[in-house]
């Protein structure tokens, strides 16, 4: 199946809360906000989350008219940190995974950041999830270390891998 990526903008709100609520449910372990927490954000803080500006961008993957894949980088406006982002909300949905989408949602994430001057992209992945932190290490990103109990899911603490990626010395 062929897919397309490009950059959300404030309309793909509603499209963007169904996929981050079917992530809340398929993944607990691979995103933060429970699906309560997801389903009271309101449609105006959702655009807000996704609109392009020079600090933040969400990318995503379409399947026709259905978004099926997300990715967000997010940098900090201060000029001293304004070279790192952060890469956030990674998710396909089921159905989609396994044909090298989460490989080119990234690589096109990380192309977005790198012309916006990002020299190196971080992130956090759950050490329960090898398949991500085995995409991850593919793509170049290195482990610098373990957040303890990041995440407590149902009364049960997990870590997570700290991971960058050095954009400037990627070709």
């Amino acid at each position: 199946m062929s897919h397309t990526i490009r950059l959300l903008q404030e309309d793909d709100w509603a499209a963007f809360q169904q996929l981050r609520l079917c992530a809340t449910v398929e993944s607990p372990l691979a995103i933060w906000p429970t699906r309560d927490e997801e389903a009271r954000r309101t449609p105006a803080e959702v655009r807000a989350r996704i609109a392009p500006t020079a600090f933040q961008a969400v990318l995503g993957a379409f399947a026709g008219a259905e978004l099926v894949a997300i990715a967000g980088v997010r940098r900090e406006p201060l000029a001293q940190v304004a070279h790192r982002a952060m890469l956030w909300g990674v998710y396909v949905h089921p159905a989609h995974r396994r044909g090298g989408l989460a490989r080119r949602l990234l690589g096109a994430a990380c192309a977005h950041a790198r012309a916006r001057g990002v020299l190196q992209i971080h992130l956090a992945v759950n050490t329960e999830n090898p398949r991500a932190l085995a995409l991850y290490e593919s793509l170049g990103f290195i482990p610098y270390g373990r957040e303890p109990r990041t995440l407590c899911v149902a009364g049960v603490f997990y870590d997570e891998i700290l991971m960058a990626l050095p954009l400037d010395a990627v070709e």
